[in-house]
């Protein structure tokens, strides 16, 4: 999808099983080890379904993942809007954070939401991530929320 601007890392549309199987790693490294969310969670059954991004070092170690919902399986986080996508699971190795991976993560998500025709992202971002999110274009909207214990709030970008 997009060349990593000289950090020796892709990032890519997970296209086959040992893609899906790397951003899994990265998601259960991040959401499920650092942060303690349970894997009934984390994995909740509508992977199938989604775009699978995923950043990867010039040697195949994954450095991170996110995945983008559309579609009616996406309609319960975008208020029912089909022109809406649904942005979620963005995870980053500890290792690989500070390096640009989330936000470029972020636009290949978004890339791939215009692809399809979406004319929105929408996404339920950590509480203490809303800085990062607000760099991006995102704007928050609606109270403040727990999901896996964790604060977030709803948070919105045309596209």
């Amino acid at each position: 999808m997009s060349a990593g601007g000289g950090l020796g890392r892709v990032i890519r549309v997970a296209t086959d099983a040992a893609d899906i199987e790397a951003c899994f790693a990265v998601r259960k490294e991040v959401f499920v080890v650092e942060q303690g969310v349970s894997e009934e969670l984390e994995y909740d059954g509508r992977d199938g379904d989604a775009v699978q991004v995923l950043a990867v070092r010039d040697d195949g170690v994954p450095l991170g993942t996110a995945r983008l919902l559309y579609g009616p399986g996406a309609a319960d986080r975008t208020g029912g809007d089909l022109r809406v996508g649904s942005l979620g699971r963005l995870a980053v190795a500890a290792a690989a954070r500070g390096l640009g991976i989330g936000a470029a993560l972020v636009r290949a998500v978004e890339d791939a939401a215009r692809e399809r025709g979406l004319t929105a992202m929408d996404l339920h971002a950590q509480s203490y991530a809303l800085g990062f999110y607000e760099r991006l274009g995102y704007e928050a909207y609606g109270p403040e929320f727990l999901d896996a214990g964790m604060k977030h709030r709803a948070m919105r970008r045309a596209l």
